[in-house]
Protein backbone atom coordinates (compact mmCIF):
# COMPACT_ATOMS: atom_id res chain seq x y z
CA UNK A 1 0.00 0.00 0.00
CA UNK A 2 1.14 3.14 -0.71
CA UNK A 3 0.16 7.08 0.00
CA UNK A 4 -1.07 9.38 -2.55
CA UNK A 5 -1.34 12.91 -3.09
CA UNK A 6 -3.77 14.98 -4.79
CA UNK A 7 -2.15 18.32 -5.26
CA UNK A 8 0.44 18.41 -3.01
CA UNK A 9 -2.16 20.57 -0.82
CA UNK A 10 -3.35 18.52 1.83
CA UNK A 11 -2.82 19.84 5.41
CA UNK A 12 -0.49 16.54 6.62
CA UNK A 13 2.11 17.38 3.93
CA UNK A 14 1.75 21.28 4.18
CA UNK A 15 4.27 21.92 6.72
CA UNK A 16 7.20 20.56 5.02
CA UNK A 17 5.71 21.81 1.50
CA UNK A 18 5.21 25.34 2.76
CA UNK A 19 9.28 25.81 3.34
CA UNK A 20 10.03 25.09 -0.43
CA UNK A 21 10.04 27.20 -3.21
CA UNK A 22 7.50 26.04 -6.48
CA UNK A 23 10.10 24.49 -8.31
CA UNK A 24 11.42 22.57 -5.71
CA UNK A 25 7.79 21.96 -4.00
CA UNK A 26 7.40 19.86 -7.77
CA UNK A 27 10.63 18.44 -7.49
CA UNK A 28 9.60 16.92 -4.42
CA UNK A 29 6.21 15.48 -5.12
CA UNK A 30 7.39 14.73 -8.42
CA UNK A 31 9.62 12.19 -6.23
CA UNK A 32 7.20 11.44 -3.63
CA UNK A 33 4.81 9.79 -6.50
CA UNK A 34 7.83 7.94 -8.36
CA UNK A 35 9.24 6.39 -5.35
CA UNK A 36 5.74 5.30 -3.87
CA UNK A 37 4.17 4.34 -7.05
CA UNK A 38 6.92 2.70 -9.44
CA UNK A 39 7.08 -1.04 -9.60
CA UNK A 40 10.65 -0.83 -9.41
CA UNK A 41 13.32 1.51 -7.36
CA UNK A 42 13.54 5.00 -8.83
CA UNK A 43 17.68 5.45 -10.02
CA UNK A 44 18.44 8.85 -8.18
CA UNK A 45 19.54 10.03 -11.71
CA UNK A 46 16.15 10.26 -12.97
CA UNK A 47 15.04 12.93 -10.77
CA UNK A 48 16.51 16.12 -8.68
CA UNK A 49 14.84 15.59 -5.28
CA UNK A 50 16.67 12.07 -5.28
CA UNK A 51 20.02 13.29 -6.04
CA UNK A 52 20.08 16.98 -3.98
CA UNK A 53 20.30 15.60 -0.43
CA UNK A 54 18.69 18.74 1.13
CA UNK A 55 15.50 18.05 -1.17
CA UNK A 56 15.93 14.15 -0.61
CA UNK A 57 15.75 15.31 3.39
CA UNK A 58 12.35 17.28 2.57
CA UNK A 59 11.21 14.31 0.38
CA UNK A 60 11.86 12.21 3.96
CA UNK A 61 10.28 14.37 6.07
CA UNK A 62 6.83 14.20 3.37
CA UNK A 63 6.59 10.39 3.62
CA UNK A 64 7.29 10.46 7.23
CA UNK A 65 4.04 12.40 7.55
CA UNK A 66 1.92 9.60 6.41
CA UNK A 67 4.45 6.63 8.12
CA UNK A 68 6.72 5.90 5.39
CA UNK A 69 10.56 6.48 4.33
CA UNK A 70 13.02 6.70 1.61
CA UNK A 71 14.68 3.06 1.42
CA UNK A 72 18.30 3.36 0.08
CA UNK A 73 18.66 0.11 -2.65
CA UNK A 74 22.27 -0.76 -4.30
CA UNK A 75 23.58 0.90 -7.60
CA UNK A 76 21.84 4.85 -6.01
CA UNK A 77 18.61 3.55 -6.33
CA UNK A 78 15.85 4.57 -4.39
CA UNK A 79 12.41 3.71 -3.14
CA UNK A 80 10.05 3.68 -0.07
CA UNK A 81 8.58 1.50 2.53
CA UNK A 82 6.90 1.82 6.01
CA UNK A 83 8.74 3.14 9.07
CA UNK A 84 9.72 -0.19 10.85
CA UNK A 85 7.54 1.43 14.00
CA UNK A 86 4.85 1.17 11.93
CA UNK A 87 5.23 -1.84 9.98
CA UNK A 88 5.43 -3.94 13.80
CA UNK A 89 1.85 -2.08 14.34
CA UNK A 90 0.61 -3.38 10.92
CA UNK A 91 2.32 -6.93 11.19
CA UNK A 92 0.88 -6.94 14.64
CA UNK A 93 -2.33 -5.93 13.47
CA UNK A 94 -2.37 -8.61 10.84
CA UNK A 95 -2.70 -6.50 8.34
CA UNK A 96 -2.79 -7.32 4.65
CA UNK A 97 -1.20 -10.55 5.48
CA UNK A 98 -0.32 -13.47 3.13
CA UNK A 99 -2.18 -16.35 3.03
CA UNK A 100 0.17 -19.35 4.65
CA UNK A 101 0.89 -21.30 1.26
CA UNK A 102 2.37 -17.87 -0.08
CA UNK A 103 4.26 -17.18 2.93
CA UNK A 104 6.11 -20.51 3.02
CA UNK A 105 6.58 -20.63 -1.33
CA UNK A 106 8.11 -17.01 -0.34
CA UNK A 107 10.30 -17.98 2.00
CA UNK A 108 11.49 -21.19 -0.49
CA UNK A 109 12.62 -18.69 -2.99
CA UNK A 110 14.36 -16.90 -0.46
CA UNK A 111 16.14 -19.50 0.79
CA UNK A 112 17.36 -20.80 -2.51
CA UNK A 113 17.57 -17.81 -4.47
CA UNK A 114 19.30 -15.75 -1.42
CA UNK A 115 20.04 -17.48 1.77
CA UNK A 116 22.11 -20.48 0.44
CA UNK A 117 24.10 -18.89 -1.94
CA UNK A 118 24.68 -16.48 0.33
CA UNK A 119 25.68 -18.82 3.32
CA UNK A 120 28.00 -20.53 0.56
CA UNK A 121 29.81 -17.13 -0.15
CA UNK A 122 28.24 -17.26 -3.79
CA UNK A 123 26.25 -14.02 -2.99
CA UNK A 124 27.33 -10.54 -1.62
CA UNK A 125 25.95 -7.59 -0.18
CA UNK A 126 22.41 -7.02 1.55
CA UNK A 127 20.31 -7.04 -1.10
CA UNK A 128 17.57 -9.12 -2.78
CA UNK A 129 19.39 -8.81 -6.04
CA UNK A 130 20.74 -12.62 -7.04
CA UNK A 131 21.48 -14.36 -10.19
CA UNK A 132 20.50 -17.47 -8.14
CA UNK A 133 17.11 -18.79 -9.69
CA UNK A 134 14.65 -21.50 -8.55
CA UNK A 135 12.03 -23.03 -10.64
CA UNK A 136 8.49 -24.18 -9.23
CA UNK A 137 9.78 -27.68 -9.88
CA UNK A 138 12.52 -27.66 -7.68
CA UNK A 139 10.19 -25.98 -4.88
CA UNK A 140 7.90 -29.00 -5.77
CA UNK A 141 10.95 -31.69 -5.57
CA UNK A 142 12.28 -30.27 -2.31
CA UNK A 143 9.69 -29.13 -0.02
CA UNK A 144 6.89 -31.16 1.82
CA UNK A 145 4.16 -28.24 0.44
CA UNK A 146 0.76 -29.49 -1.19
CA UNK A 147 1.95 -30.11 -5.08
CA UNK A 148 -0.67 -28.36 -6.40
CA UNK A 149 -0.55 -25.37 -4.37
CA UNK A 150 2.84 -23.97 -5.09
CA UNK A 151 1.92 -22.59 -9.01
CA UNK A 152 -0.93 -20.78 -8.14
CA UNK A 153 1.07 -19.64 -4.73
CA UNK A 154 3.92 -18.32 -6.98
CA UNK A 155 1.15 -16.53 -9.48
CA UNK A 156 0.01 -14.09 -6.48
CA UNK A 157 3.41 -13.52 -5.40
CA UNK A 158 4.43 -12.28 -8.69
CA UNK A 159 1.41 -10.38 -9.18
CA UNK A 160 2.36 -8.67 -5.83
CA UNK A 161 5.86 -8.16 -6.69
CA UNK A 162 7.61 -10.37 -4.07
CA UNK A 163 8.64 -12.49 -7.09
CA UNK A 164 9.85 -12.30 -10.40
CA UNK A 165 10.34 -14.67 -12.97
CA UNK A 166 13.94 -14.82 -14.36
CA UNK A 167 15.58 -14.27 -17.63
CA UNK A 168 15.50 -17.34 -19.83
CA UNK A 169 19.04 -18.12 -19.94
CA UNK A 170 21.35 -21.88 -21.21
CA UNK A 171 19.06 -24.68 -19.96
CA UNK A 172 16.55 -22.83 -17.68
CA UNK A 173 13.87 -23.02 -20.65
CA UNK A 174 14.34 -27.11 -20.33
CA UNK A 175 12.97 -26.31 -16.48
CA UNK A 176 10.09 -23.74 -16.41
CA UNK A 177 9.81 -20.25 -15.21
CA UNK A 178 12.90 -19.79 -12.98
CA UNK A 179 11.86 -16.80 -9.72
CA UNK A 180 13.55 -14.61 -8.04
CA UNK A 181 13.21 -12.15 -5.21
CA UNK A 182 10.68 -9.29 -6.44
CA UNK A 183 10.88 -5.93 -6.35
CA UNK A 184 8.50 -4.94 -3.91
CA UNK A 185 11.65 -6.48 -0.97
CA UNK A 186 13.36 -3.83 -1.95
CA UNK A 187 10.81 -1.59 0.01
CA UNK A 188 11.71 -3.21 3.44
CA UNK A 189 13.98 -0.93 5.20
CA UNK A 190 17.53 -1.96 5.97
CA UNK A 191 16.94 -2.95 9.75
CA UNK A 192 14.21 -5.07 8.67
CA UNK A 193 15.64 -6.69 5.81
CA UNK A 194 18.66 -7.68 7.81
CA UNK A 195 16.47 -9.29 10.39
CA UNK A 196 14.49 -11.30 7.47
CA UNK A 197 17.75 -12.45 5.84
CA UNK A 198 19.49 -13.41 8.96
CA UNK A 199 16.59 -15.86 10.01
CA UNK A 200 16.56 -17.37 6.37
CA UNK A 201 20.13 -17.76 6.62
CA UNK A 202 19.72 -19.51 10.00
CA UNK A 203 16.58 -21.79 8.81
CA UNK A 204 18.66 -22.48 5.62
CA UNK A 205 22.17 -22.97 6.60
CA UNK A 206 22.40 -23.52 10.66
CA UNK A 207 25.52 -25.04 10.95
CA UNK A 208 27.42 -22.53 8.78
CA UNK A 209 30.04 -20.07 9.47
CA UNK A 210 27.41 -17.11 8.37
CA UNK A 211 24.62 -18.91 10.92
CA UNK A 212 27.26 -19.40 14.00
CA UNK A 213 28.47 -15.06 13.32
CA UNK A 214 24.44 -13.89 13.14
CA UNK A 215 23.74 -16.26 16.27
CA UNK A 216 27.14 -14.72 17.97
CA UNK A 217 26.08 -10.69 17.10
CA UNK A 218 22.34 -11.77 19.02
CA UNK A 219 23.79 -12.49 22.59
CA UNK A 220 23.71 -9.37 24.64
CA UNK A 221 26.30 -9.70 27.12
CA UNK A 222 24.97 -9.34 30.57
CA UNK A 223 26.31 -5.58 30.73
CA UNK A 224 24.54 -4.15 27.81
CA UNK A 225 20.86 -4.98 28.32
CA UNK A 226 20.14 -1.91 30.12
CA UNK A 227 19.74 1.59 29.17
CA UNK A 228 22.99 3.41 27.62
Amino acid sequence: MTASIDDGRHPVFEPVLAELSERHRDEVLTAFAAVEHSRDPVPEAQLAALRDATLRRHLRQLLGRVGRTLVPVAGGQWTSGYTDDVAARLTADGWNALPGIDRAVLVLVLIHSVAIPRSQGLLGGDSWTSGHPTSADELIRYSQLPRGEIRPALGRLRAAGLVQAAPSRGRQADIGTAYLPGPALHRLTPAARQRLEHQLILAAAPESPLAAAIRARQVVPPDMDGDE
